[in-house]
C-alpha cells in the first residue's frame, strides 16, 4: 500500500495494516501514538465478548504511548515502538513476573495493553478451561459464519485453540498487533491456526525464557504472534539472542534487516511427511494441504515424500516427559513465595494441602501425580529414560531428513478447522490433548522451528492454516518461504458479523496491503 493512499486513514483503519506500514504511519505523522493506543482500547472494548482479555492496563498504556509520542517528536522510533501488545498471563509483568520483551528495551518500546486469557498451567487444550473461563474464536462472529449458522449466537461458536487462545483472539480481532504465547507442545500455533494469524515457535534457546512460567522447561518456548509472516520476523529479530538470565539462549545467526520480498522458491526442496496423514485429518485440511504442496510444485520448488515413523509415539513420550517436568515444576506453588495462598493456617501441612488443593484444577493435579509415579525410584527407567530415549530417536529422525536435502517441511497444524464449544467439551482434556498436538508436537520434542500460516477458510467459513518446520536455527529461511507461501494464498481478513463501515473501511485497507505482500 502505498503512502498516498494511507495518507489521512483514521486510527481505526490502521489497526488491520502491518507492524512495518503503521510504524512508518507514525514516523509520518499520519497517526499518534496515543491516537492508535485508544483506538486499540477501543477494539478491546468492543469485541469483550470473546473473553480474550484479563486485564486491561489503559492508563499505563496511554501513558507509554504518549512517551513514544515524544520520541517521535525527536525522530527516534524503533520498529516496534507504539505499537500495542498483549502479553498471556505466562508471560505477563502485572503482576506475576516479567515480560520476555523488556530484556531488549532499547530496542522495542511497545504499549502493554492488557494480559490475555491463558488456560491454567497451560496444561489444557482449546482455551476452555482456564479459570477466567473460555475464549471464543472471533471466526465465529463473521458474517460468514453466522449466516450458515442456524444455532443461537451464545451457544454456536468456535474455541479459539489453546492455551494461548487469548493472545491469537487478541491478534485476530485486531486489537492487538502482536502478541506473545508460550508454546510447549503447540500451544500458539495451535490456536494461531484456529484463529487465522501467524504464529511462530522459534528454535529452542532463540528466545528468552527469562519471566516465562515454567511448564516444561525443555520444550517451553516464548511464541510470536501476529497477522504477517513479515511482522513474525520483525518481532522475531528484535528479541532473538542471548539472554545472561537464560542459560539455554543460544547466539542468533545473523539476519537481514528484513525478509527479502523476491524469493526464488525454486531453490527449495518441500518434504511431505507420510506420517502426517493422521486418523481425523478433515477433507479439508488434506484438500488445503495438497493444494499448497501443488503450488510449491508448479512454482518449481521440489516436492518429495519423505517419513518420520517415530512420530506415531511421539504424544505418548510427550505425555511422560510433560509430566514429570510439571510435577517438579509445580512444587514451587506451596503458598509461601507463589501464586495462590489458601487462609486455612491451622498448620503448615495444612496450608500447603488446602493452597494446592485450591490453585490446581483436576487436570494439573493428575499431571502431578502422574508425574510423581514416573519418577519413582522404581519406575524411573521404565518411563522417564524411555521417553527420553524416544524423544531423541524423534529428534534424529528430522535430522536425518534435513541431511538429506529437504529445506523445509509441510504439513497441517490441526486436524480439522475451530471446533463448536458445544462439541469441544464432549471429550475429556487427556484427549482432546492427544488429538490436537499431533502435528505440532514433536516439533518441540526435536527443538526445531516452525510456523503456521493462515491458508484458506473452511465451508464453515473457518480458517484453515499449515505448518511449515525448518532446521534448528534456521528461522529466518523458514520465514522466508513462510512469506512466499503467504503471498501465493491470500488469505482473507476477518470481518465481524455487524460491523461498522468504518471496519469495512478497515477492511479494504488491509486487503489492499496484503494483496501486495506486505
Amino acid at each position: 500500500m502505498s503512502a498516498s493512499n494511507a495518507a489521512f486513514r483514521p486510527a481505526a483503519a490502521m489497526l488491520g495494516l502491518s507492524i512495518r506500514e503503521v510504524s512508518q504511519a507514525l514516523r509520518d505523522g499520519r497517526v499518534s501514538a496515543t491516537e492508535l493506543c485508544k483506538k486499540c482500547i477501543d477494539q478491546i472494548q468492543r469485541t469483550h465478548y470473546l473473553n480474550a482479555f484479563i486485564t486491561i492496563t489503559g492508563e499505563t498504556a496511554i501513558e507509554q504511548a504518549q512517551k513514544a509520542d515524544n520520541r517521535i517528536c525527536t525522530g527516534v522510533l524503533t520498529p516496534l515502538d507504539a505499537l500495542a501488545f498483549v502479553l498471556p498471563l505466562s508471560l505477563s509483568g502485572v503482576p506475576t513476573s516479567v515480560p520476555v520483551c523488556r530484556r531488549h528495551s532499547t530496542d522495542i518500546q511497545p504499549c502493554q495493553l492488557t494480559r490475555t486469557t491463558w488456560t491454567l498451567s497451560r496444561a489444557l487444550a482449546g482455551s476452555t478451561d482456564g479459570v477466567f473461563g473460555p475464549v471464543r474464536n472471533p471466526w465465529s462472529y463473521t458474517t460468514l459464519y453466522r449466516e450458515q449458522s442456524t444455532e443461537d449466537l451464545d451457544s454456536d461458536w468456535a474455541i479459539a485453540g489453546g492455551s494461548s487462545g487469548g493472545s491469537a483472539a487478541a491478534v485476530a480481532s485486531l486489537s492487538s498487533f502482536l502478541a506473545l504465547g508460550s508454546d510447549t507442545g503447540g500451544s500458539t500455533r495451535n490456536p494461531g491456526s484456529l484463529c487465522g494469524v501467524v504464529a511462530l515457535k522459534p528454535t529452542y534457546g532463540l528466545l528468552s525464557r527469562h519471566g516465562l512460567i515454567p511448564l516444561v522447561n525443555s520444550m517451553d518456548v516464548p511464541g510470536i504472534m501476529t497477522r504477517s509472516v513479515h511482522d513474525a520476523a520483525t518481532v522475531l529479530r528484535i528479541l532473538q539472542g542471548p539472554d545472561e538470565r537464560d542459560s539455554t539462549t543460544v547466539q542468533a545467526p545473523s539476519t537481514p534487516p528484513s525478509l527479502p520480498e523476491h524469493f526464488d522458491i525454486r531453490d527449495i526442496c518441500v518434504g511431505i511427511p507420510k506420517e502426517y496423514h493422521a486418523p481425523g485429518l478433515s477433507t479439508d485440511t488434506l484438500a488445503q494441504w495438497s493444494r499448497v504442496a501443488a503450488m510449491f510444485e508448479q512454482a518449481g520448488a521440489r516436492v518429495q515424500e519423505v517419513s518420520l515413523p517415530h512420530t506415531q509415539h511421539s504424544i505418548v513420550c510427550y505425555h511422560v516427559l510433560c509430566c514429570c517436568e510439571v510435577a517438579s515444576n509445580m512444587a514451587r506453588f506451596d503458598g509461601l513465595e507463589y501464586g495462590h495462598r489458601s487462609t486455612v493456617d491451622s498448620s503448615t501441612d495444612a496450608m500447603y494441602t488446602t493452597t494446592r488443593r485450591e490453585g490446581f484444577n483436576n487436570v494439573v493435579r493428575s499431571r502431578i501425580l502422574s508425574g510423581n509415579y514416573f519418577l519413582l525410584k522404581s519406575n524411573y527407567e521404565r518411563y522417564f529414560v524411555k521417553a527420553q530415549q524416544m524423544r531423541r530417536l524423534i529428534a534424529e529422525e528430522f535430522k536425518n531428513v534435513f541431511r538429506s536435502g529437504i529445506d523445509v517441511l509441510l504439513t497441517p497444524t490441526t486436524l480439522s478447522d475451530a471446533a463448536r464449544y458445544t462439541d469441544f467439551i464432549q471429550e475429556d482434556n487427556r484427549t482432546r490433548s492427544a488429538q490436537e498436538d499431533v502435528f505440532t508436537q514433536p516439533v518441540n520434542m526435536a527443538g526445531l522451528p516452525a510456523v503456521t500460516v493462515p491458508t484458506a477458510l473452511s465451508r464453515r467459513g473457518l480458517p484453515i492454516s499449515l505448518q511449515l518446520i525448518g532446521q534448528a536455527l534456521q528461522d529466518w529461511k523458514l520465514l522466508t518461504v513462510a512469506h512466499w507461501m503467504e503471498q501465493q494464498v491470500n488469505f482473507p481478513l476477518i470481518h465481524l458479523h455487524g460491523d461498522s463501515n468504518e471496519r469495512k473501511l478497515d477492511r479494504s485497507v488491509r486487503e489492499r496491503t496484503h494483496t501486495r505482500g506486505s
